[in-house]
């Protein structure tokens, strides 16, 4: 199901914002034209990604935008990633019940 979550305006190249989703929180980023859907806490420290450039801001560990694997220690697991998409100016993301 694809859910609305902000507007695409709202993403800055190279930052991410934070949306909740039910239970989950979901960090949005673009880089250039193109915009990816992380889980947004660190697999390592549970830290939120959406504050940095995919890169935790407890202990440095960076994120693959596209995979959600971990490209820096201390975190060696992946994080999960979304689907997402803009239509008319508005950011979907795609969720699973």
């Amino acid at each position: 199901m694809w859910l609305e979550v902000l507007r695409e305006e709202e993403v800055h190249d190279g930052h991410g914002v934070c949306v909740e989703v039910g239970d989950e929180r979901i960090a949005v980023f673009r880089d250039g034209e193109r915009l990816y859907a992380l889980g947004d806490r660190c697999s390592h420290a549970e830290a939120s990604l959406s504050h940095g450039e995919v890169e935790c801001p407890r202990h440095g560990s960076t994120f693959d935008l596209a995979t959600g694997n971990a490209k820096t220690l201390p975190a060696t697991r992946p994080v999960p990633t979304y689907r997402v998409r803009a239509r008319d100016g508005i950011v979907e993301v795609e969720v699973t019940k």
